[in-house]
């Protein structure tokens, strides 16, 4: 039975003082919810922070990124072979921020995806619509091309030790939702697609749902036979509001 996974992804938001506050006051109710793992991504400035106050804690850290190289000349770039040394377990990937402010192309995704199994650690590959693709029904065609080109390159099984977002576009940070339905609709269509390469992946595989994930919309997307848990981002800054997602998932 596959396990609900609730991930805060903080994106460029913290300071030393919020991430202190944010964190201790999640340990709580991280705990009390064992049947819910749950991770949070902070800034990669405060990995260090992080990992010291999550040590007598249930939740996983997670980077927001990583570059293709390990090393070398990349000025600014942050290595996925360093992650390991501050506790981070998962990294996000082909986040539609990424893709669209960055420009990162599947093609990179893919090679990104690579670079951080390739470091021991999990990557989250975030798939995703915009408004315009799934107003003009190409959502299904969208998500199949973005996941075809990271099995292109690491091959379906690598999907075995991965954890996959559906993020729409349309619906992050503004405030509009996916119905439960249509994010059920979407997931089992990914699920069937994987099955189609590899029947026990697909089964396996974590796919989480990341669209202004809110305490209140949280059990009835949860409640859907192929969501798993959420990547969550505005919430994931309020201690009461991300709690209330980690118990809609017991």
């Amino acid at each position: 039975m596959r396990q609900t996974l609730v991930m805060g992804n903080w994106k460029l938001n913290g300071s030393k003082t919020m991430v202190a506050e944010l964190i201790n006051a999640l340990k709580a109710p991280a705990a009390e919810t064992p049947s819910v793992a749950v991770a949070v991504c902070p800034p990669v400035l405060f990995l260090g922070q992080a990992q010291a106050l999550l040590n007598d804690s249930t939740i996983a850290l997670g980077a927001q990124d990583a570059d293709i190289h390990t090393q070398g000349a990349f000025t600014g770039e942050n290595s996925p072979a360093m992650y390991p040394e501050f506790g981070v377990h998962y990294v996000l990937v082909g986040h539609s921020e990424r893709r669209t402010l960055h420009g990162e192309s599947d093609a990179m995704v893919a090679t990104k995806f690579a670079a951080i199994q390739q470091a021991g650690l999990v990557p989250v590959l975030c798939i995703g619509e915009t408004l315009e693709q799934f107003e003009a029904g190409e959502t299904q065609a969208v998500v199949e091309r973005q996941l075809q080109e990271v099995i292109a390159h690491s091959g379906i099984e690598a999907l075995a030790n991965a954890v996959i977002a559906y993020e729409p576009v349309w619906a992050i940070g503004t405030g509009k939702t996916a119905t439960p339905e249509i994010a059920q609709s979407v997931h089992a269509a990914i699920r069937g697609f994987l099955a189609g390469q590899n029947a026990d992946v697909a089964a396996g595989v974590q796919i989480l749902y990341g669209g202004s994930v809110k305490g209140a919309s949280a059990a009835g997307l949860f409640a859907m036979e192929d969501i798993d848990g959420a990547l969550v981002g505005g919430a994931a800054l309020q201690a009461d509001e991300f709690a209330a997602i980690i118990r809609a998932g017991a």
